[in-house]
């Protein structure tokens, strides 16, 4: 009787601590830092925050059309300066603003002989301020989602 009471704690003990012991060894997803979109946060390297960037192409990857939210928090204008390659645009923010390329009145930028197809990435470079700049992939995507459409460039 006693063997059965102790072999019953014992299961008890370890359906429970199965039950509940994997949060003990795997990552809580609510710590990791992640962009939940289509675009990619640009890991910080100056002044400027650079939210959701990506690229939208034609079909034959040789134009896009760089889309992004470049937000100054500082009080002063600032310049970023981003491209791929050699080459690059220089942008200036106001102080204590946001530009969002593709929205609120804002074109987007057209890069031109990117030579990505759509589902890959493009390598670009981002500098702003005194910050040293970055190198990180931007996603390049496509017209197939329908508030991407109006994005795709129309290259004669």
């Amino acid at each position: 009787m006693k063997l059965r009471i102790v072999a019953s704690i014992a299961l008890g003990a370890a359906l429970t601590l199965g039950a509940t012991g994997c949060s003990m060894i795997a990552p809580q997803a609510t710590t990791i830092d992640y962009s939940a979109s289509d675009g990619v946060n640009i890991p910080p390297s100056g002044p400027l925050d650079i939210r959701n960037a990506m690229v939208i192409a034609d079909e034959s990857g040789t134009a896009g059309n760089f889309l992004a939210a470049i937000v100054n928090d500082t009080d002063e204008p600032q310049t970023l300066v981003f491209g791929f390659g050699d080459d690059t645009t220089t942008l200036r923010v106001p102080a204590r603003e946001r530009i969002s390329l593709g929205v609120d009145g804002e074109e987007p930028i057209l890069l031109e002989d990117i030579d990505t197809l759509p589902g890959a990435t493009l390598p670009m470079s981002f500098q702003s301020g005194d910050g040293e700049g970055v190198r990180t992939e931007v996603p390049v995507l496509d017209g197939m989602l329908p508030y991407y459409t109006e994005f795709v460039p129309r290259v004669d």
